[in-house]
């Protein structure tokens, strides 16, 4: 494994989780509120920035690799569970 992997591999499990969480949050929330006050334009600019981030990006596939309940059972890739270093690379494998 080069060190560039493992440096990226050591970055993902150190990843500040709660601040991420957070951030996606905090969007939805905002996302919610204009809403609330018929701000169509706000809520689309909102859930474009939501779509964009790094944050939920990072986060929705933490829960796909890792929360996943059924995460020890094959999905139609065959893979059963990615591991730190695979997920960092998902879904370009």
């Amino acid at each position: 494994m080069t060190t560039v992997a493992t440096a990226l591999m050591d970055r993902w499990e150190t990843l500040p989780w709660k601040q991420i969480q957070r951030n996606v949050f905090k969007l939805q929330k905002r996302i919610y509120r204009a809403a609330r006050r018929d701000d169509m334009r706000t809520v689309h600019r909102l859930q474009r920035l939501l779509l964009k981030s790094r944050s939920a990006r990072l986060l929705a596939v933490r829960r796909v690799a890792q929360e996943n309940q059924g995460k020890r059972s094959a999905g139609v890739d065959g893979v059963k569970s990615l591991t730190p270093s695979q997920a960092w690379h998902w879904p370009r494998r």
